[in-house]
């Protein structure tokens, strides 16, 4: 039986900008071997780590489309949507849907990280 999930590791073109990106947005710290760059984690955050990884002719997923299909997101609970937004945009993400503003009753909005991985900022 396993015992923990491990990490989450993200496919992309620059791991150093994206393991930064994830660090700074959970307050964690960047743990890279400066002799390969290629595999950075991220770590010292509540939560699964989460691991970097270079991909080469890296492909961004698309959203909402699926001709490049995204695979997987990450959800992240905040108290504060409209904080929380600001913060991400000024740390690199951009906004792919203000879910909140066209479903009624919805409580989530999605981004994109540096390498364009969806992911959600979830009205705790």
């Amino acid at each position: 039986m396993m015992r923990k999930l491990q990490s989450i590791a993200l496919d992309c073109a620059d791991p150093v900008r994206l393991a930064e990106f994830y660090a700074e947005l959970l307050g964690g710290h960047v743990v890279a071997d400066p002799e390969d760059l290629s595999w950075i984690d991220v770590r010292g955050f509540e939560g699964t780590p989460l691991a970097c990884q270079r991909v080469e002719g890296y492909r961004p997923p698309e959203w909402p489309g699926q001709q490049q299909p995204q695979q997987m997101h990450l959800d992240f609970d905040v108290d504060d949507l409209e904080a929380e937004e600001k913060r991400v945009l000024a740390l690199g993400a951009t906004v792919l849907e203000r879910t909140d503003q066209i479903r009624p009753g919805a409580n989530w909005r999605v981004y994109a990280d540096p390498a364009g991985h969806p992911f959600c900022l979830c009205l705790h």
